[in-house]
């Protein structure tokens, strides 16, 4: 209810990116998707009806504007990989035909999906603060690319906005996500896909640990960004030593999920940062993400 009091001009944002093949993805995950069939089916009736399909092969909450849910992160303890809320990640398994693993049980996205998410939406614009178009590729724990505890409670305080609080869902914008915007991505060249590809994934900008310990301790319940983690990296405050540690700090540790590679283009023109935010992942059965298109209303 306090987060919906947000809403003033009447006006809606979406965030989620586009979802193609040629679309920065993290290591190995590929987005794949083709029409079967063409058309898939028809024609049928005397009005000689058709229709299509699509037949996607992916990484499906890993991909694009992603979500992590309870089974995406872990870590490897002696004892095994240790998973969120006490879960060994063998005993949750879903097991079907021949042992194989076909979902994550207990620690499913559809569990998060129950609820969903309307909240209040914080929208740091770490450029703006930085003087600066883009936040650089952290190589060092000094990095300016690195958002620290201080970092984010002075953006706070620039931009006028109330203290992060409870039940609030923190964004930050580092203008690296920039390289693959909606609305210039489909006319660029082979080439300069490639190019900007390349630099996305080389590391991105982020919060570092302390930003991310701070705000759990203000009890926040999502953070988010224009990246494909949020974290900064390969370095971040503790230099390379551990890899994405708000991952493990926050959503193993804590239960405060993270959702990645928003687009906060109108947001950014319209000055707008503090909004209603409103998202519920797919109920995926047992799935370690999701995908989707949240929407800012403001």
């Amino acid at each position: 209810m306090k987060a919906m009091r947000l809403v003033k001009q009447g006006k809606v944002a979406t965030l989620g990116k586009l979802y193609h093949s040629s679309i920065p993805a993290f290591g190995a995950r590929s987005w794949t998707m083709s029409i079967p069939g063409t058309p898939t089916g028809g024609p049928f009736g005397k009005n000689a009806l058709v229709y299509h399909d699509e037949l996607v092969t992916t990484e499906i909450g890993q991909i694009g504007t992603q979500f992590d849910g309870p089974g995406h992160i872990g870590v490897r303890t002696s004892k095994g990989d240790f998973m969120y809320n006490g879960r060994w990640r063998e005993e949750a398994y879903e097991r079907g035909g021949g042992g194989r693993v076909v979902g994550m049980g207990d620690l499913g996205v559809e569990h998060v999906a129950e609820k969903g998410f309307v909240c209040r939406g914080v929208l740091l614009d770490a450029p703006a603060y930085r003087g600066t178009k883009r936040l650089p590729i952290p190589k060092d724990a000094k990095s300016p690319g690195i958002i620290t505890a201080a970092d984010v409670r002075a953006m706070v305080q620039k931009q006028g906005l109330a203290e992060i609080g409870e039940g609030d869902c923190v964004f930050l914008y580092t203008g690296h996500g920039d390289l693959w915007l909606n609305a210039d991505w489909k006319q660029l060249s082979p080439e300069e896909k490639a190019k900007r590809r390349d630099e996305f994934v080389s590391g991105e900008p982020g919060f570092g640990l302390s930003a991310c310990e701070y705000m759990a301790q203000r009890k926040i319940i999502l953070t988010g960004g224009d990246t494909s983690a949020n974290d900064a990296q390969p370095a971040g405050e503790q230099g390379e030593e551990f890899a994405v540690p708000c991952h493990t700090e926050m959503q193993t540790r804590r239960g405060i999920w993270n959702i990645e590679n928003l687009e906060f283009t109108q947001l950014l023109k319209d000055k707008v940062y503090e909004f209603a935010f409103v998202w519920a992942p797919l109920k995926i059965v047992g799935g370690t993400g999701s995908p989707g298109n949240p929407v800012a209303l403001y």
